[in-house]
């Protein structure tokens, strides 16, 4: 019988606070966080490690989560991108959607809400891999 691994999360969050409560959240519910604040660890941690999805602010010191978005496409194609931002305008979510993302929610929500996407982006890329 094959065990079920641990899904892993890359979080790329610049705001301290938000980053330990989201990451608290989704350990809670049995992710592995792994976390970053700035592009440049965020694109060094997704090159050499492996994730089921990457969540992804859209201000970040160094740049803008859609510039993260792309570097990350560059080199993976299929992993789930979700955003978790503050920029709640329909533009920002469509720029996001356009650069590669699959989801996008507007901070604050509620945890559950969080974790039902997460969840369900991590289900559907798993069940691509199977289907394809």
């Amino acid at each position: 019988m094959q065990t079920k691994s641990t899904p892993r999360v890359l979080y790329i969050e610049d705001h301290e606070d938000t980053r330990e409560l989201v990451t608290l959240v989704l350990e809670q519910r049995n992710y592995e966080v792994v976390t970053g604040s700035t592009i440049e660890t965020g694109v060094a941690l997704a090159r050499s490690q492996q994730f089921d999805l990457y969540l992804l602010d859209s201000w970040l010191p160094d740049g803008s989560g859609l510039d993260l978005c792309r570097r990350i496409r560059e080199f993976d194609k299929v992993t789930p991108i979700l955003f978790y931002s503050a920029a709640a305008y329909e533009i920002d979510r469509d720029l996001a959607l356009r650069c590669g993302a699959q989801g996008y929610l507007v901070k604050p929500s509620q945890p559950s809400e969080l974790c039902n996407l997460v969840t369900s982006l991590i289900e559907s890329r798993h069940y691509l891999r199977v289907a394809s």
